[in-house]
């Protein structure tokens, strides 16, 4: 029997290597869209058996080369998307609104099985931020061009090739007081990237009915609660203040103007709205999908590169009661 193929697109970064990997365990063979695979290409190929992996050199917007793909894809998967905007024509409209809706067309157009897109938590809620709103209008023509789509809207997604807890525990390691936007208070629930691609293989394998899935992880954590246990866990203490919403919004302007913003005022707005189910569509759990890993016990597995003496702090080699005299 044939393997199924998927179409992937953002296969680069850190949902796609656990994806990539997951598939292709499991007898499926991907194809891997990227702008740049002098860049990307050997990263990629790493994370699959020769055979089940094929990397495609294209533009996101060259309609006509990535048509060609989708006449041999029997699955779509779209894992694009940013945090800020920056270079010219890498807009929020563009990659979460223009792309997604390209994508879904053509997924009619060659009548695949399923288009899985993934969007993200909280996006009904955040009405004035930029971000927001170009992920709910992406959704809003996907599910008109191609009914057979199931939008999943994850909230912080976190592995030791994340943005999230590495960006935090190296702030954390070096600033002695760290910021509590809007007092730390805005809760989520962090989704580690293998229960999110848990999701996403069984979604493949077994399909569902339902089009919107709001997926988290097993426990409701505050910004602060989150930044506690990411101090425990590489043995720093840090000044935690909240920080006046006028200095927040002057600091996110300067901050946006770095090449790798630490925090645009759009990402401030963001942060105003808890990232936990609304209430308003099925999550995870309610389709029998539900998250097992917490949040602390995996970090807790990556968090000794922040600690002093690195790998040596792990408690694999914490041998001085051992070898006391």
């Amino acid at each position: 029997m044939k393997a199924k193929n998927c179409l992937i697109f953002g296969g680069s970064g850190q949902i796609g290597s656990f994806l990539i990997r997951k598939l292709t365990k499991n007898n499926l063979r991907v194809t891997v869209v990227t702008r740049n695979i002098h860049q990307k290409g050997l990263k990629i190929k790493t994370q699959a058996n020769a055979g089940y992996i094929d990397v495609v050199e294209a533009n996101i917007f060259e309609k006509e080369k990535i048509e060609k793909l989708f006449s041999n894809a029997d699955y779509c998967i779209n894992l694009i998307g940013i945090l800020y905007e920056k270079k010219k024509g890498n807009t929020f409209k563009n990659i979460h609104t223009v792309l997604p809706t390209l994508l879904s067309k053509l997924c009619k157009k060659y009548d695949l099985e399923n288009f899985i897109h993934v969007s993200a938590l909280g996006v009904n809620e955040a009405l004035d931020s930029k971000y927001a709103i170009s992920k709910l209008e992406g959704e809003k023509h996907i599910l008109d061009n191609f009914p057979k789509t199931v939008i999943l809207r994850p909230s912080v997604v976190f592995s030791n090739s994340d943005n999230f807890s590495t960006l935090f525990m190296t702030l954390l390691s070096r600033l002695p007081v760290f910021p509590l936007y809007y007092s730390g208070t805005t809760k989520f629930m962090p989704i580690h990237c293998s229960d999110l691609t848990d999701i996403i293989f069984n979604i493949l394998r077994k399909g569902t009915d339902t089009q919107i899935i709001e997926c988290v992880g097993p426990e409701k954590l505050s910004l602060k609660e989150i930044l506690e246990i990411l101090l425990k866990l590489i043995n720093k203490k840090r000044f935690l203040i909240p920080f006046p919403l006028i200095l927040a919004k002057f600091s996110a302007k300067f901050f946006q103007l770095l090449p790798k913003p630490l925090l645009t005022e759009d990402q401030l707005r963001l942060l105003k709205y808890d990232n936990v189910p609304s209430g308003k569509y099925k999550t995870n759990s309610d389709v029998g999908l539900p998250s097992k890993l917490y949040f602390e016990d995996e970090v807790k597995k990556y968090s000794h590169m922040w600690r002093d003496g690195g790998q040596f702090s792990t408690e694999k080699y914490d041998l001085k009661d051992k070898y006391k005299d």
